[in-house]
């Protein structure tokens, strides 16, 4: 304190004497001529052993202060003896990465803002704004641009083409083309994928049509449940997703007949489908595409992200790129599926009551699925249940008994 107060004490004096001077010499009669080569001005006097001033410049810091060449190299603790409530050097070692000190027993859990990294081409040189700029100006954009195309496509087929019915009547003996076993693991997996589907949206897109609706206070609690629902739902819908494959792997192996049927379309846009096996063309290719390759990308990335996976880091950067590759995923698999519910549902009549019992009509089996149908009636794929349904024995238990 007396220190401080001293060398407040030299400022003010230094302050009155000086513009004295400047007084006095204002009063003075000037030179007439100037020196063809005057003297340099003389050196700024050395500053006071107390924290002084310079006499060149009253407005100088001491050499204490943080214009010293010297001042990066001072202790934190010294700057502050000068500077009392000065937490600039803290906050540019926060802005470095510095590791300072923390109890909580967590990775980074000693730096409060994430490293500086440079990015080639970019601007932005902070991992964590790199991070939210990829999310906010690539992630939420196209993803939900996609999600939205998707559905608007979807929605105008309906409208031109309608749900796909039967050409043929039906004739009350039905096929079993789904066991008990099949479709359980199937709702599972699909109940699962739903609420993760509709907790993931609105979280990522919620605030853009949710929130000006419901206000922020309801959407905050309703987000809060979502994301609960989300990370718990997560191992479920692993674990049945492994089931799923493991299940239907082998009739989704894909086929010469298989090729046709892509390249026809599936004769969607004609009054006849291909002929195809149990699945079709489309139907391997999102088991393939959509369960097995986005399907695990999903899951692996979403179980790192709920940090049960052993021996990984969990620093910010590997969140953030699971993150990325979790929401990239993610889209990419909800559109594949779009298609899929919308068949399974709306689309085609008799799909979801086929998911639904386990059994379809004759007629629908061999409009939709010719080629499974003739392996059926030639015994080729043995009747694994015995159940009638409608009163009518099923197809392959006839065949069986024939």
């Amino acid at each position: 304190m007396h220190r401080s107060l001293s060398s407040l004490l030299h400022r003010l004096a230094a302050v009155v004497l000086l513009a004295g001077a400047g007084w006095a010499n204002a009063q003075a009669p000037q030179a007439a001529t100037v020196p063809d080569d005057p003297a340099p001005p003389p050196a700024a006097t050395a500053p006071a052993a107390t924290g002084g001033i310079r006499s060149a410049n009253i407005l100088e810091i001491a050499p204490d202060a943080s214009t010293d060449p010297n001042y990066a190299n001072q202790s934190n603790a010294e700057r502050k003896q000068v500077q009392p409530g000065n937490n600039a050097p803290m906050w540019r070692d926060v802005g470095k990465g510095v590791t300072g000190y923390s109890s909580l027993p967590y990775a980074e859990s000693g730096n409060l803002i994430q490293g500086f990294v440079q990015y080639p081409g970019s601007r932005f040189t902070n991992a964590g704004e790199a991070w939210r700029q990829v999310r906010n100006n690539w992630l939420i954009p196209y993803g939900g641009s996609l999600l939205l195309i998707v559905a608007v496509a979807i929605a105008l087929f309906y409208w031109r083409k309608g749900t796909i019915g039967l050409h043929g009547q039906e004739t009350g003996r039905v096929i079993e083309r789904f066991t008990y076993f099949e479709r359980a693991a199937h709702w599972v997996n699909a109940i699962a994928f739903v609420a993760l589907a509709v907790s993931g949206i609105i979280m990522a897109f919620g605030k853009f049509f949710l929130l000006p609706i419901i206000g922020t206070t309801l959407f905050g609690w309703l987000a809060y449940a979502l994301k609960n629902l989300h990370n718990f739902t997560g191992p479920l819908f692993a674990v049945s997703l492994v089931v799923v494959i493991a299940t239907f792997a082998r009739d989704n192996l894909p086929k010469r007949e298989d090729l046709v049927w892509l390249l026809k379309g599936g004769g969607m846009f004609g009054e006849h489908e291909v002929p195809s096996h149990r699945f079709n063309g489309g139907e391997k290719l999102l088991f393939w595409a959509g369960v097995f390759f986005f399907g695990l990308i999903v899951v692996g990335s979403g179980l790192f992200l709920d940090k049960i996976l052993p021996a990984v880091d969990y620093s910010r950067g590997n969140m953030q790129v699971a993150h990325m590759i979790h929401a990239a995923a993610s889209t990419l698999m909800m559109v594949m599926f779009m298609g899929h519910i919308y068949m399974g549902t709306l689309g085609m009549k008799g799909a979801y009551k086929a998911m639904k019992t386990g059994y379809v009509d004759e007629t629908w089996a061999k409009e939709h699925h010719e080629l499974w149908y003739d392996d059926i009636k030639a015994g080729k794929i043995p009747a694994q249940r015995t159940g009638a349904a409608a009163g009518s024995a099923p197809v392959g238990a006839q065949a069986a008994k024939a």
